[in-house]
């Protein structure tokens, strides 16, 4: 695929993040998640790009835009056909609350490479660089605390563990204070907490917990780029989800790895940040209509990663406005 896609990615999760902020603590996660749909939809018609939807907002009957199964992109001469995984607003709670590490994100490769995964629950484990290949998902929690410890040259009393702020989470979190690990909970969109443990600078070193199992594709997405590992096993919750999963062809409670979540070597992730967080800064407005994103893109292929700090003048992008 062409390398300037990654940049185009930038564009629409940009796009996204400008739109859902205006909506930050006002206490709406609906309309603001609505905000990221529109500007990211805008965004993808702008390129040259035939992409399949395979996890967004909802099925067609569930979602206006950006539905699984939706078409996006310019569909010119040439268009690559690629699989589009998005969350406009990954963090809508955190939006609506003014809570840190929202973020606007998608992840793209060739068709047929990334898993359609169900919109139902995963049980996550996910590391940087350094611990990848030392951790499993099957292993208790000590042993992965251990792993990750070692691979890092630390002690288990220095590693930060990071755990969604769920009632579910009550025993992982115990384990986690048994073993002398530090923890920080967040309270909404494990995405980007997943991605911070690929950098040093986060103080996050491994994510453990159960989350949403569309969001664990996009993660791996990420951390397939930067080098590190995520692996996930879909969680039935609700009666009939098994069933389901028969039909979409995955499977509960097998253990997937990167490979089976996002296939291949062309892989293209960017995300922009849209309040503050451990990895991204939010979108700032200033005056006259000037705008600050700070992104991140990253390509598979190369291993490469940008950090993009970007000034928008509003009244010269009528894609832009809202």
């Amino acid at each position: 695929m062409d390398r300037n896609l990654a940049i185009n990615l930038v564009r629409v999760t940009e796009a996204a993040a400008i739109g859902a902020a205006k909506h930050m603590g006002r206490g709406d996660k609906e309309a603001a998640d609505q905000a990221g749909v529109d500007g990211m939809r805008k965004m993808f018609d702008t390129i040259n790009i035939e992409g399949t939807v395979v996890i967004g907002e909802g099925e067609m009957d569930e979602a206006p835009m950006l539905y699984i199964g939706e078409v996006v992109g310019e569909r010119g001469h040439n268009a690559p056909q690629v699989d589009i995984a998005v969350d406009p607003v990954e963090g809508t709670t955190a939006v609506a609350k003014g809570l840190p590490n929202a973020i606007a994100v998608v992840a793209m490769a060739p068709k047929g490479c990334l898993l359609h995964a169900p919109d139902m629950y995963m049980d996550k484990i996910a590391v940087g660089p350094a611990a990848a290949g030392k951790i499993h998902i099957d292993w208790p929690v000590h042993k992965n605390l251990k792993a990750t410890a070692e691979a890092l040259n630390k002690s288990i009393s220095d590693l930060t563990v990071t755990i969604l702020d769920r009632p579910r989470h009550a025993d992982i979190i115990q384990q986690c204070r048994d073993a002398g690990a530090r923890i920080k909970l967040f309270s909404d969109g494990d995405v980007a907490t997943a991605i911070a443990t690929c950098f040093d600078d986060t103080g996050i070193d491994i994510l453990l917990g159960i989350g949403g199992a569309p969001e664990g594709v996009i993660a791996a997405a990420a951390l397939k780029s930067l080098g590190g590992e995520f692996q996930g096993k879909l969680i039935e919750f609700e009666e009939g989800e098994a069933e389901r999963c028969i039909k979409m062809g995955v499977c509960v409670n097998k253990v997937y790895y990167m490979d089976d979540l996002v296939k291949g070597n062309e892989v293209y992730f960017a995300a922009t940040g849209i309040s503050d967080g451990d990895l991204l800064k939010g979108v700032v407005y200033g005056g006259n209509g000037i705008v600050k994103t700070h992104s991140v893109v990253m390509r598979s292929e190369t291993g490469t990663i940008r950090f993009i700090e970007a000034i928008h003048r509003l009244n010269q992008k009528p894609t832009y406005s809202y």
